[in-house]
């Protein structure tokens, strides 16, 4: 697949896929990232607008889990309480964690799609699956660390910004 660090879709908000525009896609299955994506580093507790996100799609026949290169309790925890599957230690941005989701679930690359908040993890990951890279604002860049990194992304924000979602 291409090494590319372009997303294919941005938007504000994980929150802002609703199952009809995933669909419409034809993306069957929706990979995410946990930190920064659904919630802040610093809590496993999501917004009322997350949470009612996150029981939407269950409901809904877009299978969700979570890809991740984090391995810690607060992950383990959160997918335990929103019954959410889960990929940890993904080695994102290597392919290998979304190629094991797609295969545990049986989903093909063309219907599945990778959601995160960092362009050279989740979406170069995305790309060289040959997923779909969905980029979405940080929920919280609150360390120089993750301040410096967004610094770094801005050329390839500026070179894929007219494919941001209305919403």
């Amino acid at each position: 697949m291409p090494l590319s660090f372009l997303p294919r879709v941005m938007t504000r908000s994980l929150a802002d896929l609703t199952p009809d525009y995933l669909l419409g896609k034809g993306i069957r299955l929706l990979m995410m990232d946990f930190d920064n994506t659904i919630v802040p580093y610093t809590t496993d507790v999501p917004t009322e607008r997350m949470a009612a996100w996150l029981e939407q799609m269950n409901a809904s026949p877009v299978k969700i889990a979570i890809v991740s290169n984090s391995r810690n309790e607060r992950l383990i925890r959160f997918c335990e309480t929103y019954s959410l599957d889960y990929i940890m230690r993904a080695h994102k941005p290597s392919a290998k964690g979304l190629r094991e989701c797609m295969a545990r679930f049986g989903f093909r690359p063309e219907e599945s799609a990778i959601v995160g908040d960092q362009i050279f993890t989740d979406t170069l990951a995305g790309n060289l699956a040959g997923v779909m890279p969905i980029l979405v604002d940080a929920i919280d860049n609150h360390t120089i660390w993750l301040k410096a990194r967004h610094v770094l992304e801005l050329p390839f924000l500026f070179a894929a910004r007219k494919r941001r979602m209305e919403t």
